[in-house]
């Protein structure tokens, strides 16, 4: 039998005991060595870290600036209200999560169209609201069962709102959640500390154009958050700076009068002061009501108006392109005074008709107007003194003049997305066309252009701009729509200067010629029944453009479809010795200018020079006769 050696066996035990005891001390000693590293040696780096972890900077958006009229209106201002939002990643099953919330807080269709779009839109951890304006009987409600529903939360939010709903809508324009080629005009501005936080973009008219100004400057709080980041408390806040507001040169209540005028009627109305350029009334209708964009459209919404036949999305004031028809002619008088091609008292003989190449070129007259000179062919609008002046003047001389008065370029209003028009040339065919044999210019096509017709297309604004100049005695100024931008922060203002961009150099006894043809059209020509009775002087032309060509047979607008019927116009200023306002109208297939739009214009003028108001849409004058079709 085998004893054990008992000392050896504690020798061997206190050896494991020495080297265990050396391992832990060694462990020790690695852990001093490290808690000296991150304690005393990379002190100031951790506790720079830690520092940056204990504080959250929270962005505060700041009030949108308010948009008002020139006597003080508001036209777009802010509010706030509660918002029930979901955080699609954090939600589970979202259409259930939907279904339960609609149990306790009542949610439409349209609600869940809107979230479903503005899901294609955004990033999944975004918060995103599936209703809006909860009163606080809902906000209690819900919270009564939030455990219910994680990744849902009540957020207050600052709304913007359209006090006019639909009215002035093409002017004020929409904001919308920042898309991607919004953050891209942000970092050109280098503004993307300033829009943390930011959700809202301007989409259109003055919300996009001076999005930069209406913004302001967000604020912040510093938040100190715990480890699992919920704030415990706030240790400073930096208030938000509200964005400037705008005053605009429009009067609201003119453009309210200028809108019912057109009652279900579409077209365009532009209403400048000649002197300044400043833009009395915008209008395009039929119109859309910019709340509806406010907590982001729903898609059958948003389809509706896209797809509607009417196109109220679309600015026909800046962008609707259409012959000028008999609007034109004034203009072509003033070019052959001040090309000497005409003189006031030169006439011609009206057979009716004009013949050019073997073509027959018919005057609305049967039989002519008789012996016709410069101030009688505006006042009846004789196509056939029109015919023979185009022809003499030629189509580059024709284009030179008119381009002088802004037609076919674009005016510079401070709207985005303005169309050029049309102002034919030779050299604009040649561009225009790619064949050869669509390049070439033939003289018969200058015929057409003299009584605004053929390739002539320009909008409304350009036809406004072009009336203004001529009433300002040749000087041109840029249209603009705001007055001045007030500083919120010093309550300084920065005025927006009026523009001159060019001065035509007409000769006053030629302008002086242009405006009392002007007058007597609307106290003995096409004007006239429109303008019967009026307590002012209005210096004014009728024009009808057509949609599609005759080809000779004559005019019934009963027989003809509403869409293919011709649009009517008129230009205007008034008074007409001193001008104050001056004004281009269009209504789409309208049929004469007499008839559709200048009673519009006759409204209008006499709000703004009379101050009176009309108690409905200005009627169709069925019996106007028109004499400027062709």
């Amino acid at each position: 039998m085998e004893f054990k050696n008992p000392q050896e066996e504690l020798e061997r035990f206190r050896a494991r005991i020495a080297v265990a005891g050396g391992f832990v001390l060694f462990c020790f000693a690695l852990l001093f060595v490290r808690f000296v590293w991150l304690q005393i040696v990379q002190h100031d780096y951790y506790q720079t870290r830690a520092e940056d972890n204990r504080i959250s900077l929270v962005p505060i958006v700041p009030n949108r600036g308010l948009i008002v009229d020139r006597n003080g209106t508001v036209l777009a201002r802010n509010y706030s209200a509660y918002t029930l939002e979901i955080t699609p990643s954090r939600a589970g099953d979202l259409e259930k999560t939907i279904d339960g919330l609609a149990g306790i807080i009542e949610i439409e269709a349209k609600d869940r169209r809107r979230f479903r779009k503005l899901m294609e839109e955004s990033k999944s951890f975004e918060t995103l609201p599936i209703r809006t304006r909860l009163t606080d009987t809902e906000v209690a409600r819900f919270i009564a069962h939030r455990y219910r529903f994680p990744g849902v939360e009540i957020k207050a939010r600052l709304f913007r709102q359209y006090p006019g709903g639909a009215f002035a809508s093409h002017i004020l324009g929409y904001i919308g959640r920042v898309t991607d080629s919004d953050l891209e005009k942000i970092e050109e501005r280098d503004q993307e500390a300033n829009y943390r936080g930011t959700e809202h973009f301007g989409k259109t008219g003055l919300e996009q154009h001076y999005e930069f100004d209406l913004h302001g400057i967000s604020g912040y709080e510093q938040v100190e958050v715990d480890a699992g980041g919920r704030a415990v408390r706030t240790l400073s806040r930096s208030a938000p700076v509200a964005g400037n507001q705008l005053t605009l040169t429009v009067d609201i209540e003119l453009q309210r009068i200028a809108e019912q005028a057109f009652g279900d009627r579409k077209g365009a109305l532009v209403a400048i002061e000649p002197t300044t350029g400043g833009i009395l009334a915008l209008v395009s209708v039929p119109n859309y009501d910019p709340n509806l964009f406010v907590d982001g459209i729903d898609s059958q919404s948003w389809r509706e108006l896209n797809e509607s036949p009417e196109k109220p999305m679309v600015n026909r004031a800046l962008n609707g392109a259409y012959p000028p028809g008999s609007t034109f002619k004034p203009f072509m008088a003033l070019a052959a005074l001040t090309l000497g091609k005409r003189r006031p008292e030169q006439a011609i003989a009206d057979p009716g008709v004009f013949n050019f190449g073997g073509h027959v070129f018919r005057d609305d007259k049967k039989g002519g107007h008789g012996m016709v000179d410069m101030y009688k062919s505006i006042v009846v609008s004789c196509d056939t003194y029109y015919y023979m002046l185009a022809n003499d003047l030629g189509i580059d001389n024709i284009a030179a003049f008119m381009g002088s008065l802004g037609l076919g370029q674009k005016t510079g209003v401070d709207i985005e997305g303005e169309s050029r028009g049309v102002l034919p040339s030779q050299e604009w065919k040649r561009e225009r066309f790619k064949k050869p044999e669509q390049q070439k210019w033939y003289a018969g096509e200058t015929i057409s252009i003299g009584i605004g017709q053929g390739y002539n297309a320009y909008t409304p604004i350009q036809l406004a701009q072009a009336v203004a100049t001529v009433a300002n005695g040749g000087v041109m100024f840029r249209p603009h729509l705001v007055q001045h931008v007030t500083d919120t922060r010093s309550g300084s203002k920065r005025m927006i200067e009026p523009q001159p961009l060019r001065d035509l150099k007409l000769k006053p006894e030629h302008v002086e010629v242009i405006r009392k043809a002007m007058v007597g059209v609307n106290k003995e020509g096409t004007g006239a029944r429109a303008f019967a009775g009026a307590e002012y002087v209005a210096a004014g032309k009728t024009g009808t453009a057509q949609v599609f060509s005759l080809k000779g047979a004559q005019y019934k607008e009963g027989a003809v479809k509403k869409e293919l019927r011709d649009h009517a116009l008129f230009i205007a200023f008034a008074p007409a010795d001193e001008p104050k306002i001056a004004l281009a109208v269009l209504v789409e297939n309208g049929g004469f200018g007499a008839q559709a739009a200048a009673p519009i214009a006759r409204q209008v003028l006499d709000y703004y020079l009379l101050g009176k108001k009309p108690k409905a849409p200005a009627p169709a004058d069925e019996d106007a006769v028109e004499e400027d079709a062709e």
